[in-house]
């Protein structure tokens, strides 16, 4: 006997008179004395079952059993409403299922909340996931994600791109985040490490002539949490040989388009706009800047230079935000607050009002020349960061975005995309005191660079760009470095030592030394590219079983305890056991 031979979502007003057998779940009940009505959910949708004791006494009977998420099977004729009854805001909403025969095939214990419940604390969805997995919302991610990674499947295929399976144990190597480790039994006191990119492994692919490699990989890396940052990624991974770069771009903007088109039926218009990374910090104060709003970083550092007030006057730089509203005393001092969680160390305002009468305790600091260059309209408030130029970026680029979300700036029907170019190549990191790579070691320098980015490596700029997508960054790639040469002296800017390079990545060396093709790549991040899609706030409701902020998995317990036996086998004993 089949469970089903129709499915409850598929129903419609020309199946009247069809007798069918659905399955699925008990979304709602409502039981009205002799009368009940089920709405039954599979994976196509609802359908209302019907219930009559008239029609099958023993169908009814079953029916005042039922609770929420029940699995049941029913036969019964589709039946049309009369017009009184159509429910206009179900697909399903103009036919009902008359039953004849019901079972239950599965009862559920009494439910830990509702999947209609707004809500509900995330530790507790996320320790019944199974349950919140049920839920419209996430079934629609979940769908909406596999319709996603098919897109670019597909388009890669048709590109002439060949999916290549990387390895997941992998060896221990410093690409940025910290590695988690796996020990390995069958040679004591040594450790593989979980990939947190397959770089190097593609690198090696491309070399082995494979000119066009792609692979939706995943990805580990043992760093903090937020809201769009797991532990467990995954990426779309895409490297070339010979790359062009134009070719590169097109590529990946078509990409864009085709999964907007195909899964929100959005059309996108490339080509994206460009911006090099100075211009984005400049103007935004951020190398993802969200373009659905305006409001622009001004600088006020030379109009401001020779300022009675000492904190302008004697700042490397003095920049702010020209706000459309008047704020009050309270909202200033909030907005402070949020600037100090971000590293200023105060946040200084000119308060305009209708008038144009200007309020705030350090404009009779200010003389009129200077009051005239800022260019305070009424009704207008300016905030300002003075500071060294990276801390005021950082400030007023998170600053912006906080008054775009609460002065309700942001058109959240519109789609901002654009590229970053011209990255940094190094960064200077004051607790381990020498030199960085921002993207990863691996990064070539801009053609300008090649040959003195070692001299002046503060101002050296990288062959990166990152894909932004209303203020999220969503693909990030770079041309490579495939001569040897080139590759030992950015790990000698970086600290590596000769020998350190030797054993961390001599396989790499001579891999390069033997007819590395110039080669270059992108990697999409498939759950923020998912964030980004459906609207999410959170990752972890694009992601099926995700852990939680603590890096904790509620529903299964992981990471948990080893068994004695386990770690001695592996050679591993606990010097301070968890209290």
């Amino acid at each position: 006997m089949p469970w089903r031979d129709a499915m409850c979502g598929e129903l419609r007003a020309d199946d009247a008179g069809r007798r069918v057998l659905v399955a699925g779940w008990a979304d709602t009940r409502r039981d009205h004395g002799g009368l009940v009505f089920v709405d039954l959910r599979d994976a196509a949708g609802k359908v209302q079952l019907v219930l009559n004791p008239e029609r099958s006494q023993a169908a009814a009977e079953i029916a005042h059993e039922i609770r929420n998420e029940f699995v049941l099977q029913a036969t019964g004729e589709v039946v049309a409403r009369a017009p009184e009854l159509v429910n206009p805001n179900l697909p399903t909403g103009q036919i009902e299922v008359q039953v004849d025969e019901l079972r239950i095939l599965s009862r559920s214990t009494p439910l830990p909340f509702q999947l209609d419940e707004e809500n509900v604390d995330e530790t507790l969805r996320l320790r019944y996931r199974w349950l919140d997995l049920r839920r419209e919302r996430l079934q629609r991610n979940i769908r909406l994600r596999g319709q996603m990674v098919g897109i670019m499947r597909r388009l890669m295929e048709a590109a002439g791109f060949v999916d290549i399976q990387t390895p997941v144990l992998w060896k221990p190597t410093p690409e940025g985040a910290r590695d988690f480790l796996v020990p390995a039994r069958l040679q004591p006191a040594h450790f593989y490490a979980l990939p947190q990119s397959p770089q190097i492994a593609k690198q090696l692919l491309v070399i082995a002539g494979f000119e066009r490699y792609y692979q939706v990989a995943v990805c580990f890396r043992d760093e903090d949490l937020r809201a769009d940052r797991v532990q467990e990624i995954t990426q779309l991974d895409v490297e070339m040989a010979f790359p062009d770069y134009e070719e590169l771009i097109s590529l990946t903007e078509h990409l864009v388009q085709s999964i907007w088109r195909e899964c929100l039926g959005v059309e996108l218009e490339p080509p994206f706009l460009r911006m090099t990374w100075d211009e984005a910090d400049r103007r935004f104060g951020t190398d993802k800047p969200d373009l659905r709003y305006e409001l622009e970083i001004e600088d006020a550092t030379e109009a401001t230079r020779g300022s009675e007030f000492g904190v302008f006057a004697s700042a490397e730089a003095v920049r702010f935000l020209r706000a459309a509203r008047e704020f009050s005393r309270t909202e200033l001092a909030q907005l402070e607050e949020f600037a100090k969680e971000w590293g200023a160390k105060g946040l200084a305002y000119l308060v305009y009002d209708e008038s144009g009468e200007v309020r705030s305790p350090i404009a009779k600091f200010l003389s009129e020349e200077t009051l005239e260059a800022l260019g305070g309209k009424p009704g207008e408030t300016l905030l300002f960061a003075a500071d060294a130029w990276p801390m005021t970026s950082r400030v007023l680029g998170a600053l912006r975005i906080h008054l775009a979300e609460t002065l309700g700036l942001i058109d959240e029907e519109a789609w901002s995309w654009m590229w970053i170019t011209d990255f940094p190549m190094f960064e200077w990191s004051e607790t381990d005191e020498r030199w960085t790579a921002v993207h990863h070691p691996f990064t070539r320098p801009t053609p300008e660079w090649e040959e003195r980015f070692d001299q002046d490596p503060g101002n050296a700029r990288a062959f990166a760009y990152d894909l932004i997508g209303n203020g999220n960054e969503l693909a990030g790639g770079s041309f490579r470095i495939h001569e040897p040469d080139i590759q030992a002296r950015v790990f000698d800017l970086l600290g590596i030592s000769a020998e350190q390079q030797r054993a961390k990545f001599g396989f790499l060396l001579d891999a390069l030394a033997m007819g590395a093709p110039p080669h270059g790549g992108i990697a999409w991040g498939v759950d923020r590219t998912m964030m980004v899609l459906a609207s999410e706030p959170n990752l972890r409701d694009t992601i099926a079983f995700p852990k939680n902020q603590a890096g904790v998995d509620p529903m299964t317990g992981a990471p948990s305890d080893a068994e004695p036996e386990h770690l001695r086998e592996l050679g591993i004993e606990l010097l301070d056991p968890p209290a």
